[in-house]
């Protein structure tokens, strides 16, 4: 047996996928943050967040599962994306993704900034149809440019509701806070289909009125969720690049996120984690269990099929 502290960082101590040939679920990094707009490197996330996953056990007692024996779970490495050209970096996010779900993998994708939310809903359109994105996030992510660059880290949603990726009437974003731009931001947001559970609203309607509203915003439509690290309170995720006070607690979130065995899962992302800005991998370690969760409803939904 090799500790825990040694050998190769893959998430979770999984095999990497060139040693299984072929996986239910992958793991893939997407170490892209040319998008940022304020403290950049969220390209560092992905191999903060496997090293992070370390200490990630085999048996999942939150869901009753040991999601590695219900499925085959491998880490499929990273992506090598232009860190130089947007536009470039963005095609080759949506042939990598593509090339996954051709084989019938679901994918967590760790990123990386937000902005490579945009070309993994562009992949997984094409399989699914219009999709309900679950969004959790200090911020709304549906801007419409920063310095007249269409694609950034605050416009992917935008992006993707005007490319018709999106199912308009099932769509939600969770823990959304802090200041905006315009009151118009608002609007905007609720005319490209997105409805908001700020953070206030789990104090409001507490954790499970908050899951109610979510389950019951999305039906039974195909559901990518993507969480930006952000949506914790910065108690709970420092390491990010632009965080807000008055988040969500790590349990809060986990909690929720459990709870997406409710939706028809069809893949998701973390994104934003900034090592640099980490300490004691309070983030990474956030991060990692937020996907070990998320395998974990994967794998559970895999075995029922």
């Amino acid at each position: 047996m090799v500790p825990r502290f040694a050998g190769v960082a893959t998430f979770a101590r999984l095999p990497e996928l060139r040693d299984v040939n072929r996986a239910d679920i992958a793991v893939l990094g997407v170490p892209f943050d040319a998008g940022t707009s304020f403290r950049s490197g969220a390209r560092f996330g992905p191999s903060h967040i496997r090293e992070s996953s370390r200490l990630l056990r085999p048996y999942n007692p939150a869901q009753n599962a040991s999601p590695f024996e219900l499925a085959q779970v491998a880490d499929a490495g990273d992506l090598g994306v232009n860190p130089f050209n947007i536009e470039e970096a963005l095609a080759q996010i949506e042939a990598g993704m593509t090339g996954l779900l051709d084989q019938g993998t679901r994918v967590l994708t760790l990123g990386g900034d937000h902005t490579i939310a945009l070309p993994i809903l562009r992949a997984l359109h094409k399989k699914h149809g219009k999709i309900a994105v679950v969004h959790f996030d200090a911020h709304l992510d549906t801007w419409d440019t920063y310095f007249g660059a269409d694609y950034t880290h605050g416009t992917p949603f935008r992006r993707a509701s005007e490319e018709g990726l999106l199912n308009k009437e099932a769509c939600l974003h969770v823990g959304v806070r802090g200041p905006l731009y315009d009151r118009q931001d608002l609007t905007d947001d609720a005319n490209l289909g997105f409805e908001i559970l700020h953070a206030d609203d789990m104090d409001d309607l507490g954790v499970d009125g908050v899951i109610a509203r979510m389950v019951e915003r999305v039906g039974d439509a195909p559901v990518y969720v993507s969480i930006d690290v952000d949506v914790l309170d910065p108690a709970f995720a420092p390491g990010t690049g632009t965080p807000e006070a008055g988040g969500l607690t790590s349990r809060e979130l986990l909690r929720v996120i459990r709870a997406l065995d409710r939706v028809n899962l069809i893949g998701a992302d973390i994104v934003e984690v900034s090592p640099a800005y980490d300490h004691a991998q309070v983030t990474g370690i956030a991060a990692a269990h937020l996907g070990y969760d998320l395998i974990t409803t994967m794998a559970r939904a895999i075995s029922r099929k």
